[in-house]
């Protein structure tokens, strides 16, 4: 792993800096954004359309070239719409698109890549038509693989698991394994044996903090602004 040279204040400036990008471009944007929340890179999340909500202490994560898009293109009047629970993860390159209405329930992940619609956009044979639309919901703590896609009109149980790739067409009940195209389910999870979820994560979110802030100091002790411009100017090998 190579070593991080940035001073410490230089970190915690670009953390202010991104809290400040996402009260000020973003959550204008948005219906509702809850507390503690983190976006990492907010310039490349892309919104489309309303009403979108993020409920608390949500973990967003975008990329120069793997933006996070969430869109709303209503089907008809009075339907379209994301709403995102509290302690959801969402990963680089995530892309949600709601014609009729998704809902992401709280404490669930979607890993990198994953795409869920609740339209088909175009019709069959009618190309030019809006496609039928189907409002799709993911339930507590449901975890969507790498790559997964999530079609108009599914609903996945509460601590489900979509394996990487996934195309899910079709229900999936709670505990459950699914993976393929089209998804199956290949494993059932214990419902009786208890999970930790992102929510546990933030129990106490200011002392979480407090722990980010002591880790960050120790591992950027010994670094300096003059150290830091110089590796960026001029890298060496093992840096």
């Amino acid at each position: 792993m190579r070593k991080d040279h940035c001073p410490y204040a230089i970190k915690r400036a670009y953390l202010r800096f991104q809290k400040f990008y996402t009260d000020h471009f973003l959550r204008p944007q948005l219906e509702g954004l809850g507390r503690g929340f983190v976006f990492m890179r907010p310039w490349h999340v892309a919104l489309f359309g309303g009403p979108i909500t993020i409920g608390d202490f949500a973990t967003v994560i975008a990329a120069p070239d793997k933006k996070v898009r969430l869109s709303v293109w209503p089907d008809e009047n009075g339907r379209g719409g994301i709403e995102i629970g509290r302690f959801n993860l969402i990963s680089p390159g995530v892309r949600i698109s709601s014609a009729a209405r998704i809902v992401i329930e709280d404490n669930c992940m979607l890993a990198n890549g994953v795409y869920i619609t609740d339209s088909d956009w175009h019709g069959i044979y009618d190309r030019i038509s809006f496609g039928r639309a189907a409002p799709v919901r993911l339930k507590k703590n449901v975890w969507v693989g790498d790559s997964a896609i999530v079609c108009k009109g599914v609903t996945i149980g509460e601590n489900s698991v979509i394996g990487a790739g996934a195309i899910v067409v079709d229900d999936v009940p709670d505990n459950c394994i699914a993976v393929g195209n089209p998804a199956t389910v290949v494993k059932h999870l214990d419902p009786d044996t208890p999970f930790t979820t992102r929510a546990d994560w933030y129990k106490a979110p200011a002392r979480l903090d407090r722990q980010f802030v002591l880790w960050e100091q120790a591992v950027s002790r010994d670094n300096t602004l003059l150290g830091w411009l110089r590796h960026l100017l001029f890298p060496t090998r093992g840096d």
